[in-house]
């Protein structure tokens, strides 16, 4: 199973903005004066443009206007796409928490559709009974080593995560994640990040030690350099990254301006041994969103 890949969906948003239902439970959006979604369209389709000149295969699915979507430029919450060990196409349809964020997946399924899989794992009807798993910001996932990080949070359900590794033959390695204020983390995504032969993890994040031990040890055992990054760090973003690797097979990481400037000489250093760091402009995207460069991209396999 591959852990990266060179083909990637993104979608160029209409209606993005500040969304008060995940507000709820996601401390990392704030509120930024009019005008900021034509800033969020001139830094996403500058995103773009820096993935394509990287050799990055990117689809790009225009949102319409109705039914309004103010995350809809985040669309790997919804879905995932999976190439399993017998070559087969795998795409997994979400759960989400907020109800107008449902909206973007029913939105993107006819696109979807349109490509061929070989297997669809459907897990919506869970909403009916309040339970969310949303793609991977729930999910960081080592492929190649079949295992699933997962922190938990009104957003990641661990009964919908283990029938989720169930399906998808994965490994769990479940734990709680809390901010500075004690608050859970919403997304995996934002305090952890898996590549090929390294890992970014706010490991102070983890406050129960069993848990902080299990999460250090597989990452060890299969073979990860662990970056470690601090509380303020993963605040600017510093845990939400992904590889690709581009046709020539040279691995890069993505992740935003934000980020980038938030590690440390040593940090970047220990990146740099393997991939080549990439990093878009999107502040008014993530102040806004409270997602980063990695919630913009869907993995396609």
């Amino acid at each position: 199973m591959r852990q990266t890949t060179d083909h990637v969906l993104m979608v160029r948003p209409v209606n993005f903005g500040f969304n008060e239902e995940t507000a709820v439970n996601n401390v990392f959006q704030n509120k930024l004066d009019a005008g900021v979604g034509e800033k969020a369209l001139t830094e996403f389709d500058g995103y773009v443009r820096l993935l394509r000149q990287n050799g990055i295969t990117v689809d790009v699915w225009q949102d319409v206007p109705e039914p309004p979507t103010p995350d809809s430029i985040f669309p790997n919450n919804c879905f995932s796409t999976h190439l399993d060990d017998e070559g087969n196409h795998v795409l997994v349809l979400y759960p989400m928490f907020a109800r107008n964020r449902r909206a973007e997946r029913e939105k993107l399924i006819p696109y979807l559709t349109q490509m061929t899989f070989d297997r669809v794992v459907d897990l919506r009807k869970h909403e009916d009974n309040g339970m969310a798993l949303e793609g991977t910001g729930s999910l960081v996932l080592d492929r190649a080593q079949r295992i699933a990080y997962a922190c938990m949070s009104p957003r990641t359900s661990r009964r919908l995560l283990d029938e989720w590794a169930s399906q998808m033959g994965f490994e769990v390695v479940a734990f709680d994640s809390q901010d500075e204020n004690g608050t859970p983390v919403y997304h995996t995504n934002v305090m952890m990040h898996v590549g090929t032969s390294h890992a970014v993890v706010c490991v102070d994040s983890v406050s129960n030690p069993d848990q902080r031990m299990r999460l250090v040890s597989s990452l060890e055992a299969t073979g990860k350099t662990i970056v470690d990054i601090s509380l303020d760090q993963m605040r600017r973003f510093a845990g939400n990254m992904l590889e690709l690797t581009n046709p020539s097979g040279e691995k890069i990481i993505v992740m935003s301006q934000t980020a980038r400037e938030s590690l440390t000489d040593r940090q970047t250093a220990l990146l740099e041994k393997d991939v080549r760091i990439v990093a878009p402009d999107i502040h008014n995207i993530e102040t806004v969103g409270g997602g980063s460069a990695r919630c913009m991209i869907a993995e396609m396999f």
